[in-house]
C-alpha cells in the first residue's frame, strides 16, 4: 500500500494501466469500473482469528520500526505494502495448520481456522497494519511535538498527559472520518483515486498467476529482501560513507565553495550520490511508487531550487545576510554566524523573554532554508488556484451530487447488505477526543501552553477545512495543506509560546490528514466490501494499538539513548541526530517562540517572502490559459505548479542529495524499465519497493541491538560521513566559527 497521496502506474496486468495522477477526462465510474470488481461474496469471514493476530503484529511491527526510524540521520519509512504482502503466506500457512475445531469462551464461539486465507481478511489485516504507517495515521506528528517538548525544550511531560496527546489527535480525526463518511465516501462522485491500485494490488496477489518464465512475487521478494538485509550492513554500519559519497570535497580538500556546492550532508550536494535506499526514500518515501509525470515535475523544481535560485541568492545576492551562514543548515543562528542559543531567551515557563530577545539579537536561518520556508507559502496558494482552475467545476458538479442526490452506485448497493455503523458511535469518540483535550489544558496548562480557547478554535478549523479538502482528494487524489496559515494564525494570536504553537497544529492540522487518512481506508473497504462494523473495529483498535505503542517506543528511546537528538553533544558517527525533529523545534521557535510577526511582518528580516503567497496563487494561471488555448497539447495540463514545488519541500531535514538520489532512482524505474520492460515493470515493481524497505529496515534494528546500543563502532575513513568539513562554514568577511578560515 502506498502512502495516501501517492499515485501508482497500471498495477494491474489484467486491465488497463491506470495512472490516478493523470489529469485527463475520465469518468470516475469508467475508471473505477477498470479496476474494481462490482461483485461480493458476503459469506466470507473477515474478522478471524488470523486477522486479529495477523493485523496487530503487523501493526505493532510496523510502529515500532517507523518510529524507531524517524530518530535517524536518514529516517525511514515503513509502507504497508511490506504487511500486504508479507502476510498473504503467512495466513495460507496458518490456514493449513491450525486446527479447525470450535472453542467456546464465556458463551462465544470461535475458531483459530476458518477455513482458506480470503481476499477479505487480507483487506482488514492491512487496514490494522496502516495504522502502524507514519503516513497513513499511526505514527503521529505529535510524537514530534512530545521530543521537542522533551529532548529540546527539557520539559518533565508526564506519560499520561503525552498518551492523551497523542490519542486524542487519532481519535478527534477517527470522529471527523465518521461524521463525514455520508459525504466522502458514500456517493460514487468520491472516488478516492489512490485506492485503485490498492485494490488492484489486491487482487493481483490473490487471483492465480499463469505459470511462466521467472520467479513469482513472493519468491522475488523474499530473494530481494534478504539481499537488502544483507547490504544494509554495509551503509548502516561497516561502511557509512556509503550513504552519501561526496567525491567533491575530496578533489577540493581546502576549498569551501567546491565542499558547499558537493557536500551531500551540508551542501547542495552536486555530484553526490548514495549507494543506501534508506538515504534515497528517507523523505519523499519509496521513488519506485511514485508516477513519471510527478518525479518529473518534482525534478523540474528540484533544478531550479537547486542549482538556479539558490545559488543566485548565496553568491550573488548576498539574500538575508546569506554568507554569514552555511549555504544549508537545520539550525538556527544569530547574527555573528554562530548557532541561536534559544535557552538564551526562554524564561523557566518555557515563554520569550522579550528583553533577553532584544538584547541577544534577532534570529537568522541559513539560505536554504530561509528559501524553503518561502517556497511553502507559495505551494500553499498554487495548489488552491490549481485545484480551483483545473478541477473547480468537476469539484463542485461531484460534490454537489454527492451532498444533494447521493447517488449511490453498485459497490454502495451492495454495502447496503451489511449492518451500518450508527453515527453516535462516532459521536462518542468525537466528543470524548475533545473533552480529553480540553481536561489536558486545565490539568497540564503549564506544559501544553494552549488554553481552552486555543484547542476550540483548533477545533472549529479542522471541522471547517476537513470536508472540502477530503472534496478535493476524493476526487482529485491532492491534498491542500495548511500548515503554514494554521502556525502563522495562532502564531500572531498567541505568540512567544512554541508548545502552544505546536499543538494547536495537530489539533488543528494533523487531525485533519488523520481523517482524510481514516476515510481513504474507509473508501478501500467500501471497494472491498467490507463490513462497515468490521472496517470501524479495525481502524479503532488499530488507532488505539498503534498510538500507545507509538508513544512507548518513543518515551524509550528519549529516555535510553544518551543525548538523542542533541548533535553537540552525540559521538561524531551516531545515527540519533534526529534531522525531523530538530525541524519541528525550529518551526516552534520560528512560529511559536519569536513569532511571525518579528520575522515575516513589517521591518521584519524575511519579510519579503510573504510575496510568495501572492507569486503561487498567480503561477498556474498562466499554465491554465495555455491548456485552453491549446487543447491538443496533452502535456500542458501535466505541469503541475504544487507539484513542481516539492521539489523543494522537506528541506531541510530532507537534503539536495536525497532529493536528487529518489529523482535520479525514480526515473530509472517508472520511465526506462517502465517503458522499455512493461511485463517486468508490472509484476515486480511494487514488490521491489517492499523488498528494499523490509530488507533495510530488520538489518537497521538488528545493528541497533546487536551493537550500537552496546557501544561498539567503528573508526575508520570509512565512517567519515562526509568528509566535507569546510561546507558549513560562512563566507561573510569578518565571520569567526570555529574550525573555518576567517575571510577579509
Amino acid at each position: 500500500m502506498a502512502t495516501k497521496n501517492q499515485t501508482h502506474q497500471g498495477m494491474d496486468t489484467d486491465k488497463p494501466n491506470v495512472d490516478s495522477s493523470t489529469e485527463d477526462e475520465r469518468c470516475p465510474v469508467e475508471e473505477v469500473a477498470l479496476v474494481v470488481p462490482e461483485t461480493d461474496d458476503p459469506t466470507l469471514p473477515v474478522m478471524t482469528f488470523r486477522a486479529w493476530f495477523l493485523g496487530l503484529t503487523s501493526c505493532v511491527i510496523l510502529i515500532f520500526l517507523n518510529t524507531f526510524f524517524t530518530y535517524r540521520t536518514q529516517p525511514l519509512t515503513i509502507s504497508a505494502i511490506l504487511m500486504q504482502i508479507a502476510v498473504l503466506p503467512i495466513g495460507k500457512f496458518m490456514a493449513k495448520i491450525l486446527p479447525t475445531r470450535e472453542y467456546s469462551v464465556f458463551g462465544y464461539g470461535f475458531s483459530l481456522n476458518s477455513g482458506p486465507f480470503n481476499i477479505k481478511e487480507h483487506v482488514i489485516i492491512t487496514i490494522f497494519a496502516n495504522c502502524g504507517v507514519s503516513i497513513g495515521g499511526g505514527d503521529a506528528y505529535s510524537i514530534g511535538a512530545i521530543t521537542v517538548m522533551k529532548a529540546y525544550y527539557k520539559q518533565s511531560l508526564s506519560f499520561l498527559c503525552g498518551l492523551l496527546i497523542v490519542l486524542s489527535t487519532q481519535i478527534l480525526g477517527y470522529g471527523w472520518a465518521g461524521i463525514l463518511r455520508r459525504y466522502l465516501v458514500d456517493p460514487v462522485e468520491m472516488w478516492w483515486p489512490s485506492n485503485l491500485a490498492q485494490v488492484s494490488l489486491f487482487r493481483a496477489l490473490h487471483e492465480k498467476e499463469p505459470k511462466g518464465k521467472g520467479l513469482t512475487r513472493m519468491q522475488f521478494f523474499l530473494a530481494l529482501m534478504a539481499a537488502s538485509f544483507a547490504y544494509y550492513a554495509l551503509p548502516g554500519y561497516l561502511f557509512p560513507i556509503l550513504t552519501f559519497f561526496s567525491w567533491v570535497c575530496w578533489v577540493w580538500p581546502h576549498n569551501i565553495t567546491a565542499q558547499q556546492v558537493g557536500s551531500g550532508y551540508h551542501g547542495l550536494g552536486v555530484g553526490a550520490f548514495t549507494l543506501d535506499w534508506a538515504g534515497i526514500s528517507a523523505y519523499h518515501g519509496s521513488p519506485l511508487v511514485t508516477p513519471w509525470s510527478s518525479i518529473l515535475n518534482v525534478g523540474v523544481g528540484f533544478i531550479m531550487f537547486i542549482y538556479i535560485i539558490v545559488p543566485l541568492c548565496y553568491w550573488k545576492y548576498n539574500t538575508f545576510d546569506a554568507r554569514k551562514f552555511p549555504i544549508f543548515s537545520n539550525q538556527l543562528f544569530a547574527s555573528s554566524g554562530h548557532k541561536y542559543d534559544t535557552t538564551k531567551i526562554l524564561t523557566p515557563q518555557f515563554d520569550l523573554n522579550i528583553a533577553a530577545y532584544n538584547s541577544y539579537g534577532k534570529l537568522y536561518l541559513s539560505p536554504l532554508f530561509a528559501l524553503s520556508i518561502g517556497s511553502g507559502f507559495a505551494r500553499f496558494t498554487a495548489t488552491l488556484t490549481h485545484v480551483a482552475l483545473f478541477h473547480g467545476r468537476d469539484i463542485w458538479n461531484q460534490s454537489r451530487s454527492a451532498m444533494k442526490n447521493a447517488k449511490l452506485d453498485i459497490h454502495a448497493k451492495l454495502m447496503k447488505s451489511y449492518k451500518q455503523v450508527p453515527e453516535w458511535w462516532f459521536l462518542i469518540l468525537l466528543l470524548g477526543s475533545i473533552a480529553a483535550s480540553l481536561l489536558m489544558s486545565f490539568v497540564w496548562k503549564d506544559d501544553v501552553q494552549l488554553p481552552w480557547w486555543g484547542m476550540l478554535f483548533a477545533f472549529g478549523l479542522a471541522w471547517v477545512v476537513t470536508l472540502p479538502i477530503g472534496v478535493i482528494q476524493a476526487t482529485t487524489n491532492q491534498q491542500p495543506g495548511y500548515d503554514i496559515i494554521a502556525q502563522f494564525i495562532i502564531g500572531y494570536i498567541l505568540p512567544g509560546k512554541p508548545i502552544a504553537n505546536l499543538l494547536f497544529k495537530i489539533y488543528g492540522r494533523i487531525s485533519t490528514i488523520h481523517a482524510l487518512s481514516f476515510l481513504s481506508d474507509l473508501k478501500l473497504g467500501h471497494y472491498m466490501k467490507i463490513p462497515p462494523r468490521c472496517m470501524y473495529t479495525a481502524q479503532l483498535v488499530g488507532t488505539l494499538v498503534a498510538g500507545t505503542v507509538n508513544l512507548a517506543v518513543a518515551w524509550w528511546m528519549l529516555e535510553s539513548i544518551e543525548n538523542i537528538c542533541d548533535v553537540e553533544a552525540l559521538h561524531p558517527e551516531s545515527p540519533w541526530t534526529c534531522p525531523k525533529y530538530r525541524v519541528t523545534f525550529d518551526a516552534s521557535v520560528i512560529w511559536g517562540l519569536i513569532g511571525p510577526k518579528r520575522l515575516f511582518g513589517p521591518g521584519g528580516l524575511y519579510r519579503n517572502l510573504v510575496w510568495l503567497f501572492l507569486v503561487g496563487a498567480f503561477l498556474p494561471v498562466p499554465i491554465w490559459v495555455l491548456s485552453k488555448m491549446f487543447p491538443e497539447k496533452k502535456w500542458i495540463p501535466l505541469i503541475n505548479i504544487p507539484v513542481i514545488s516539492y521539489g523543494f519541500a522537506g528541506m531541510p531535514p530532507a537534503t539536495p542529495t536525497n532529493i536528487a538520489s529518489w529523482l535520479i532512482t525514480g526515473t530509472i524505474f517508472n520511465y526506462f524499465v517502465f517503458r522499455y520492460h512493461k511485463r517486468w515493470w508490472q509484476k515486480y515493481n511494487y514488490v521491489l519497493s517492499a523488498a528494499l524497505d523490509a530488507g533495510t529496515a530488520f538489518m537497521g534494528v538488528l545493528l541497533f541491538f546487536a551493537l550500537q546500543n552496546e557501544g561498539k563502532n567503528l573508526k575508520w575513513w570509512g565512517t567519515d560521513i562526509d568528509h566535507c568539513p569546510l561546507a558549513s562554514c560562512p563566507t561573510a568577511p569578518g565571520i569567526t566559527v570555529a574550525g573555518c578560515p576567517v575571510f577579509k
